[in-house]
């Protein structure tokens, strides 16, 4: 594999009872890009995310992360490596504040567990780190405040908070504007541009607009399988791609 290929597959699959979700698909992420998986409904993205991210197993075809073949490897250890995923559903504690959150994340990035039993002492001195992270998503007038509390789109930067904490090489954002305002969505663009400074993102997101403002490389999916590939510009003139979105309903 190319130095440059951060993360790549080889005819992955995954069948359910006879149904294929996932056929055969191929795909090179280049290290330090902003790389699209997009496609209508039913298209196997978000599948395909979770055999990249190993909480499902392939049918067949292998994925290869920084050189190391990872098809069989557990879900912990792939995040081990530098490979982290931010979830389609807000993964946050809701009864702990902002700042409460990503200082939790930051306790698997220096190695040990979940410290809720440690003192009090320990965790301060994680604070600095969490108060930074919590100001580069822009939530710094809410570090105080429980997570219950946040709006949706500010839930969904602390938990981006929360996977920079992890300092992944590489992120996995499964639909980052779902469910966004158009001010929550300006928000979070310029969050992931400055996520990507220094890390490569592989995300799957329904805004076009954003895929198209954001992406190097799209990848579009259709029933399971990849139908084209290239930046924006190509892809929209597809004539499958169109074909595929008009087909199942979608502009």
């Amino acid at each position: 594999m190319s130095d440059d290929i951060i993360l790549s597959t080889s005819g992955l699959g995954r069948d359910f009872k006879g149904f294929t979700a996932v056929g055969n698909v191929a795909l090179q992420v280049k290290r330090g890009t902003i790389h699209a998986l997009i496609g209508p409904n039913g298209a196997g993205k978000t599948t395909c995310f979770n055999l990249l991210t190993k909480f499902l197993q392939p049918s067949r075809g292998s994925i290869v992360y920084k050189g190391r073949d990872i098809t069989a490897m557990k879900p912990a250890d792939v995040a081990r490596l530098g490979l982290v995923r931010s979830f389609q559903i807000s993964a946050v504690f809701g009864q702990l504040t902002v700042l409460e959150n990503v200082r939790i994340a930051l306790q698997r990035r220096r190695g040990d567990s979940f410290d809720f039993w440690r003192s009090e002492f320990v965790l301060k001195a994680l604070d600095r780190d969490a108060t930074d992270l919590v100001e580069a998503v822009g939530l710094g007038s809410f570090r105080d405040v429980p997570a219950v509390e946040l709006s949706y789109g500010r839930k969904r930067a602390l938990e981006i908070a929360t996977t920079l904490a992890l300092d992944p090489e590489m992120m996995l954002l499964d639909e980052p504007m779902a469910g966004m305002g158009h001010e929550d969505v300006a928000r979070t663009e310029a969050l992931i541009r400055r996520a990507a400074a220094d890390r490569t993102i592989l995300m799957v997101e329904h805004n076009l607009s954003v895929v198209a403002s954001l992406s190097d490389t799209i990848t579009v999916l259709a029933r399971g399988n990849v139908l084209a590939e290239g930046d924006y510009a190509a892809v929209s003139k597809d004539p499958r791609v169109i074909e595929a979105y008009i087909g199942s309903g979608h502009g």
